[in-house]
């Protein structure tokens, strides 16, 4: 209270100086104005006046002239009017007016002597008898020279007057302005400042305690945002530092370890020790873009591999090396392409790469996902292979590779993880021109038999690419052993079985499974969470649809993924079983990608056409048994989605890893749902608690979606318990962990 009452004195004090300077400013020119205007007046009646009175005082016919003088008496505020000589005698006076003039005999003497210096007319206020008035002589001409002053008298009561409402007025909009000040000052205080704060005490206390605190909402407090929203960042932080102390503790006592962030940050520092940790990637993990105002934003691109880095970078302050996509990152770097990151707490550098744009079509729409992204999936479209795009892809890897070079200059013996299929060539490029650096190269996507992967044209180049990282890893051990039959199939090399490794030409490449995964952070016991599974209506309502079923897919508009077939699938289940029929919805969340390839382009629209001839059969007024919702989708989008779903569909036909199924399993803390899980996915060999399916066999499919509906609530939290577990002891810090302490033991 006594921080809202200094407030508003203070703002009642300036506010009042702030207004009495400028009433005192308003009644000055008001006052003036007024003044101004009476002169003016005063002068067009002297002058007609003046007329009247110079022949009779020619002529001395004072009789004459004093009847002209009471004819102008009390006038418009005109009190009187008098004649005198030049030298100051009273000749001719108005009734009324005499007596005042008779108790002070030399009051028109200023008068008088300007008018007789000047020769034209002289007005100014004087008070003669404890009542101003308004004087205001002009000189009469008698033989051509100035002879006598005609003189008039106003009564300035008025001028005052107005003056005095002025200062009245502004005394009561003053005081209605404090009014409103002190109701304003206590409303902004009392809701955005006292209930905020209010609220963020009781979130921290609830956050003290571990009780259920949800999030901290501060979007809509103008006043205090910023401040509550890095208060509920740090408390959310304590929280989860918390837990996973708790969590760490709990597992120590069972003779278990889990991975958090603080143990690999902890694993980083003790395996790197002081030497420099390289990231490269072409994703990069933070980009710079202007929003509809023209205003820089600082976007975190939706990516686990951010998740799985950040922590080893923000614990060695290393470099990450990504080409720059975004529409304003050339404005917030330095004259070196750099800037440090994150924003709010740089802990690490960030280089930025810039590709020629027709370059950049080559190497990452041309080759990257023309050529390689089809040859590694074997999703039965055909790779296409063009000299020029393979041109694009050797510039580009030479290019991040020189970058790379100029980057480690002055660090010995780096360390470096070269992230995905747009590098194969980088590894060789580095360790030819920096033998001490120990590299590793990370492959996302499956890797192919040896017949599937010959048919690209430069296959053994990439082969020698790969083969120059100390450490190759992929998703599976089937990925590994793909791997090694291809360089035993294709190039001169030693291959030691026993402990996966080639060497060719001096030079030993270890070959490992790294299954990566989600972070552990966001699977926690169902006990520790306050969320709750939003309504099934709720999420169709917009849509205008009703069911009592809901399934859910979420995916890049990608043929790898099976999203066809799954369809298909669906058609089945309502032609085979009519009791999901109206009762039974399928949400599609569809990311658009790659849109500037054709065979994308044509492959959305062939999902768009089936999804609708697949409803046309089947629908009805308020039911449809496939949405297809085509958007770039944020986490807070799907994640209902996820929460409601009676069965999730990952359905690809062939893939990596696929992390849609663990984020499903994630989301999923009231232990319920079933996933539905293609065979040809990475993530299949770690969770065998979901309904495994063959995504080419629509029947099996549609038998796996019918028993995931009417699966037993029991059964599908044993399965749902067992498959958190193992994303929770699997995370992304446990990959990222074992990923960067096999690359320090390598021995070059």
């Amino acid at each position: 209270m006594k921080l809202i009452l200094r407030l508003i004195i203070s703002l009642v004090l300036i506010v009042g100086l702030v207004a009495l300077i400028f009433s005192y400013q308003q009644a000055r020119q008001e006052e003036g104005r007024l003044k101004a205007e009476l002169g003016k007046r005063a002068d067009v009646i002297a002058e007609s006046l003046k007329m009247l009175v110079e022949p009779p005082l020619t002529a001395g016919n004072t009789a004459f002239l004093q009847q002209i003088m009471d004819t102008f008496s009390n006038r418009e505020k005109l009190e009187g009017v008098d004649v005198h000589d030049i030298a100051g005698n009273l000749v001719a006076i108005s009734k009324g007016l005499s007596p005042q003039l008779d108790q002070d005999p030399h009051l028109l003497a200023d008068n008088i002597a300007q008018v007789k210096l000047s020769g034209v007319g002289y007005g100014q206020i004087i008070g003669p008898y404890n009542k101003p008035v308004y004087v205001y002589s002009l000189p009469l001409i008698t033989g051509h020279k100035i002879t006598h002053v005609l003189s008039l008298f106003y009564n300035v009561d008025y001028i005052q007057e107005r003056v005095h409402i002025l200062w009245m007025n502004s005394f009561w909009r003053l005081l209605v302005q404090i009014l409103l000040i002190a109701v304003a000052v206590c409303a902004i205080i009392l809701l955005n400042v006292m209930r905020p704060i209010r609220q963020v005490t009781e979130w921290i206390r609830k956050v003290r305690k571990g009780e259920g605190a949800g999030e901290l909402d501060a979007r809509n407090e103008f006043l205090l945002g910023p401040l509550v929203s890095e208060i509920g960042k740090m408390a959310q932080s304590l929280e989860m530092a918390r837990l996973s102390a708790e969590e760490e503790a709990r597992l120590r006592h069972s003779g278990q370890s889990l991975w958090t962030p603080e143990r690999l940050k902890e694993v980083v520092r003790l395996k790197l020790g002081d030497r420099p940790l390289f990231v490269v990637s072409n994703r990069e993990p933070y980009m710079h873009n202007r929003n509809s105002k023209g205003k820089i934003e600082c976007i975190v691109p939706a990516s686990g591999l951010v998740t799985a880095l950040e922590p080893v970078l923000n614990a060695c302050g290393g470099t990450w090396i990504a080409q720059g996509s975004g529409d304003a990152d050339r404005e917030v770097v330095d004259q070196n392409d750099k800037i440090k990151v994150p924003p709010e707490e740089p802990k690490y550098t960030l280089r930025r790469v810039w590709i020629d744009k027709d370059i950049d079509e080559g190497f990452y729409s041309g080759f990257s996902n023309e050529g390689l992204w089809p040859l590694c999936h074997i999703a039965h479209t055909r790779p296409i292979f063009r000299a020029g795009d393979w041109e694009d892809y050797r510039a580009v890897n030479k290019k991040f590779a020189e970058i790379l070079v100029e980057e480690m200059e002055g660090s010995p013996d780096p360390y470096v993880l070269i992230q995905d299929y747009h590098f194969a060539l980088l590894a060789q490029m580095i360790k030819t021109r920096r033998p001490d650096a120990r590299v590793a190269l990370f492959w996302h996507i499956p890797w192919p038999n040896p017949e599937s992967f010959g048919i690209c044209p430069w296959y053994k180049d990439l082969l020698k690419g790969m083969l120059g990282a100390d450490l190759l890893g992929f998703h599976t051990q089937f990925h590994c052993n793909n791997f090694i039959e291809s360089v035993d199939r294709f190039l001169e090399s030693r291959i030691d079985y026993e402990h996966f490794s080639v060497n060719r030409e001096g030079h030993t490449t270890l070959v490992r499974p790294f299954p990566i995964s989600i972070s552990a952070g966001c699977v926690m016991p169902a006990s520790n969470s306050s969320s709750h599974a939003p309504a099934i209506e709720d999420l169709l309502k917009p849509y205008n649809l009703q069911a009592r079923w809901m399934g859910v897919g979420v995916d890049r508009l990608d043929y790898t993924k099976g999203i066809l077939e799954r369809l298909r699938a669906i058609e089945n289940l309502m032609d085979k079983e009519p009791a999901f029929n109206g009762a039974f919805t399928f949400v599609e969340l569809g990311a658009p990608s790659r849109t500037m390839i054709p065979k994308y382009k044509e492959f959305v629209d062939e999902i768009v056409q089936e999804a609708q001839r697949i409803n046309a059969r089947f629908k009805t007024k308020n039911w449809q048994p496939i949405l297809l919702l085509m958007k770039h989708h944020s986490h807070a989008d799907i994640a209902p989605f996820y929460k409601a779903a009676h069965v999730c569909l990952v359905t690809s036909l062939h893939d990596g890893m696929n992390l849609v199924a663990k984020e499903f399993i994630s989301a999923r803390d009231d232990e319920q749902g079933v996933l539905i899980l293609s065979q040809f996915t990475g993530a299949a060999r770690e969770l065998r608690d979901a309904l495994i399916v063959n995504p080419y066999d629509i029947g099996q499919m549609s038998q796996a979606i019918k028993e995931g509906l009417l699966m037993d609530n029991n059964e599908q939290a044993e399965r749902m318990k067992r498959m958190r577990n193992i994303i929770k002891e699997r995370n992304i810090y446990r990959w990222a962990g074992e990923l960067v302490g096999q690359l320090t033991q390598v021995r070059l």
